[in-house]
């Protein structure tokens, strides 16, 4: 036996990878997709089939995996069938290994070789043609659902931040106006600092790109001073997953409204952060690293906007709870479940208007992720960073998004 041939072959190991029920007829599948962007396939499997998917950590060979599968199912899975399984996840780039780690390291060099970041989602959530999206945007403010044309109560004051969701552009555009509402008639900032939600996940708890970010409207600049400063401080590692901004629409969908409340008027710049992390992390010991991570950025970012010497307004993007089947729910929602849902929504959004960062946190940990509420990361940090006394809840909503009734829920918020 030579030395390559003792050497352990690499077992099946799964990406972080999303998915989602489907029907056909009568027959259940799941499909399932790169929330990542580096791959743009997707594969439909049967029900049975998704089971397997739990063991393909690593840690598994396949005839392991053919074991679980007759010890559910009583019946041998045939190995060519499962052979032909791992064979497609792998050529879709749905498995760790050497095929998806050539494929990421021709991914970054193309976006640090990019002039900017480029609009990804132009065409698709929102209007790609600039006179189309701004009349797309003043729609938004103009509909039955958008703001009052009244002004503001808070018409003039220094905004220090906004909540306003990552959802579809297209259908969720009213609900953004109602924070951007607030931003247009108030007295503008140096730098808008954008919290981005992170869906499809971080090596660590945040992600820093110095890229400016091009839309339909025009480029939208990263603030130098600022950024080498953060970069000075906080030093290269807040830049290492930088990559999850080429495909993560979460700050692309603010752009649009960004350029047309406040630039139409007055140039702009910003910070562009990602972030994930779960409340567990603020108590479980074997998450301390990652709360740590997070309380050293807190102080590298609020050391560094105090080096630059500018007004700062921090904007988070972010959704709220995520239910249903769609997101691991074993039943789908009902009219009285939503009711529910929407009565802690608001419950939990009185620890964002009182800007209570451990009071968010810890009505979180007590529902121990129930709703699955995936904006959590961006708006703790916007509480963390703002100083401002109070804010206040615009608006509130939700969309359903699957045919098995799976609900996003979502809201626009204002600090002064």
């Amino acid at each position: 036996m030579t030395e390559q041939d003792s050497k352990p072959k690499p077992y099946p190991a799964l990406r972080n990878i999303q998915y989602s029920p489907m029907m056909q007829g009568e027959e259940h599948y799941i499909i399932l997709w790169d929330p990542s962007g580096l791959s743009s396939e997707k594969l439909i499997i049967p029900l049975n089939l998704f089971h397997l998917f739990q063991f393909m950590d690593g840690e598994h060979s396949p005839e392991q995996i053919g074991v679980e599968y007759l010890k559910k199912f009583g019946e041998f899975l045939m190995p060519d069938k499962l052979d032909r399984l791992i064979a497609d996840l792998d050529e879709k780039l749905f498995l760790e290994g050497e095929r998806y780690e050539e494929a990421k390291a021709a991914a970054v060099k193309a976006y640090r070789d990019a002039p900017a970041r480029n609009p990804r989602f132009a065409g698709k959530s929102y209007e790609a043609e600039p006179q189309k999206l701004r009349e797309q945007v003043a729609g938004f403010f103009s509909s039955k659902e958008g703001p009052s044309p009244d002004p503001s109560e808070h018409q003039g004051k220094a905004i220090k931040g906004l909540v306003a969701p990552n959802y579809e552009v297209n259908v969720a555009g009213p609900i953004y106006a109602w924070a951007y509402k607030e931003l247009r008639e108030a007295e503008a900032p140096d730098v808008y600092i954008l919290l981005g939600t992170a869906h499809a996940g971080l090596a660590g708890p945040v992600a820093v790109t110095d890229k400016d970010f091009e839309s339909p409207l025009g480029v939208v600049p990263v603030n130098r001073p600022l950024m080498e400063a953060l970069r000075s401080k906080g030093g290269d590692a807040l830049f290492a997953d930088e990559l999850r901004h080429e495909t993560e629409h979460s700050i692309e969908f603010q752009l649009p409204f960004l350029q047309e409340t406040v630039g139409a008027r007055q140039s702009i710049s910003i910070i562009p952060i990602l972030s994930l992390f779960p409340p567990g992390c603020l108590i479980d010991p074997s998450l301390k690293d990652v709360a740590d991570q997070v309380e050293r950025f807190v102080v590298v970012l609020k050391d560094a906007i105090a080096a630059s010497g500018q007004r700062v307004c921090f904007l988070a993007s972010a959704n709220l709870a995520h239910i249903g089947l769609r997101y691991g729910d074993d039943k789908a929602p009902t009219d009285f479940s939503f009711h529910r849902c929407m009565q802690t929504d608001l419950e939990m959004l009185k620890h964002v208007e009182n800007v209570d960062a451990q009071g968010f946190a810890e009505f979180l940990l007590k529902e121990q992720d129930r709703r699955h509420v995936l904006g959590f990361s961006a708006i703790y940090l916007l509480l963390r960073l703002i100083e401002a006394e109070k804010g206040e809840v615009l608006r509130y909503d939700r969309e359903i998004v699957d045919q098995f009734n799976s609900t996003i829920t979502y809201a626009s918020a204002a600090f002064f």
